[in-house]
């Protein structure tokens, strides 16, 4: 069996990220993979050398075309993969750069930015077609492979899971609609991997709005997430969250997966 870190971070924008240490942290962290959002790079070519090749990584960028500076993932892997996929067809999911695909010899694994609905009721709706169009996807991926997703959903999923539900049961990402959808995650058999762990912590945030200084205060919300295959559960030691680590108005959240 091999072990490896397994990290997700939304970054909220790649360059300033490396400014504020990033490489540095990918280094000493040393996950065997990342994934990143919102990188709000549309091309990576003017990226740093060292971004686009830091050592001991294979980098792979998705950009948003419609819209530069906006959106965006990357993957960052220690083993090359088998494949790795950022056009899922005629859908959603190819637009706005928000997904990469990676398959290894015992799982696929993807990153995903999932939209923010908050903008106008147009994006609800793209937020929750998304949504509906990419739980189909992983279904059908399931019968290849065991499939990890991971990355900022964007959605609350319980009362748990943020610092103020009640005066937020309105609000988009915490609307009932919303969390439904992860009610349907875990109904096809994908495991919320920190809290299968983790099932009565409180206070375990991975965004904090930065106009309101929330983090200082730990006033937040937990809407980035590992979900595994519930056949991987087994291989799974550790689920987490470092909110210790600076950088963005997110912190990473990963799994050590042994296969």
């Amino acid at each position: 069996m091999t072990e490896r870190l397994i990290l997700s971070w939304n970054v909220n924008g790649i360059r300033a990220a490396e400014k504020k240490g990033f490489l540095e942290w990918l280094q000493t962290t040393s996950p065997d993979i990342l994934f990143v959002q919102e990188t709000k790079v549309q091309d990576a070519a003017v990226l740093s050398d060292e971004l686009q090749s830091p050592e001991g990584y294979e980098v792979h960028w998705h950009g948003a075309q419609e819209k530069k500076g906006y959106s965006g993932t990357a993957l960052f892997t220690k083993e090359k993969p088998i494949n790795v996929k950022t056009d899922f067809g005629e859908n959603l999911l190819s637009r706005e750069g928000r997904i990469i695909e990676a398959e290894y010899k015992d799982f696929i694994i993807l990153g995903v930015y999932f939209p923010n609905g908050g903008m106008s009721e147009e994006r609800l709706q793209f937020k929750l077609t998304f949504y509906k169009e990419f739980i189909s996807y992983i279904k059908k991926r399931t019968k290849k492979k065991p499939v990890i997703f991971c990355g900022d959903i964007n959605t609350a999923h319980n009362e748990i899971d943020l610092a103020r539900p009640k005066a937020n049961e309105g609000n988009t990402g915490f609307l009932p609609i919303e969390r439904s959808w992860l009610d349907d995650v875990v109904g096809a058999d994908f495991v919320d991997t920190f809290r299968e762990e983790h099932p009565q912590d409180k206070d375990e945030y991975t965004w904090w709005d930065m106009k309101t200084r929330a983090r200082d205060r730990n006033i937040g919300w937990r809407i980035d997430y590992v979900f595994a295959d519930k056949q991987l559960m087994k291989n799974i030691s550790k689920a987490f969250i470092w909110q210790e680590v600076l950088g963005s108005d997110h912190c990473p959240v990963g799994i050590t997966l042994s296969v």
